[in-house]
């Protein structure tokens, strides 16, 4: 999938930008509802970015970034989203050590509650967006968008991504998104809203 990205703020991000492109998002994510009930811990959310920027979505996904201040997270429908060991050793250690109670737990059942409910129709996945809060207000989630969403409907390639916080449901929606279905992260934690987009002619 050929994007352009002459006439936007971004750049593709590279293997060297897995920190920042964490920071970013952890700061983005820091009062999401399931990433907070997931994990419990800023610094924890940071390293699960962290984690899967670098061992997932640089290396065989697309991310963007807007400098210092937004960013995204991409994969096709294909893609293995399962973390190498390294990354899964690393993870869980940073978990057990800085982690709320039972938070192993949690993200090993959230994840296999997203695996069950991912569609298995050939799409892209949208895994993260994030404007970080000092940012927000200037059109960077739509800049973000902008692109790829041309450039999946230039080639008739569905969107796929689950909302994790209701404040964005209108976002998503003025993008040509609609709601699949609603589903728990995991037993007594917050909804996850499974959101589909269709091509555009």
């Amino acid at each position: 999938m050929q994007i352009n990205l002459d006439a936007t703020p971004l750049r593709q991000a590279t293997g060297g930008d897995w920190k920042q492109l964490a920071d970013i998002t952890a700061d983005a994510f820091s009062e999401d509802p399931v990433s907070r009930w997931i994990f419990g811990s800023p610094r924890v959310i940071k390293l699960a970015f962290q984690v899967m920027a670098r061992n997932i979505y640089l290396k065989q996904g697309l991310c963007h970034m807007a400098a210092n201040d937004a960013a995204t997270m991409w994969a096709r429908h294909d893609v293995d989203l399962s973390l190498p060991v390294p990354g899964l050793l690393k993870l869980a250690a940073g978990i057990t050590l800085y982690g709320s109670r039972g938070a192993i737990a949690r993200a090993t059942h959230a994840g296999e509650v997203m695996m069950r409910h991912h569609p298995s129709a050939p799409h892209l996945y949208l895994f993260t967006i994030g404007v970080r809060k000092t940012a927000r207000g200037r059109g960077l989630g739509r800049a973000l968008l902008a692109p790829v969403l041309s450039a999946c409907d230039r080639d008739g390639m569905p969107v796929y991504l689950e909302n994790s916080n209701p404040a964005n449901s209108s976002f998503y929606a003025g993008h040509g998104f609609e709601r699949r279905q609603v589903f728990p992260c995991g037993e007594g934690g917050p909804p996850l809203e499974a959101m589909w987009r269709e091509p555009r002619p």
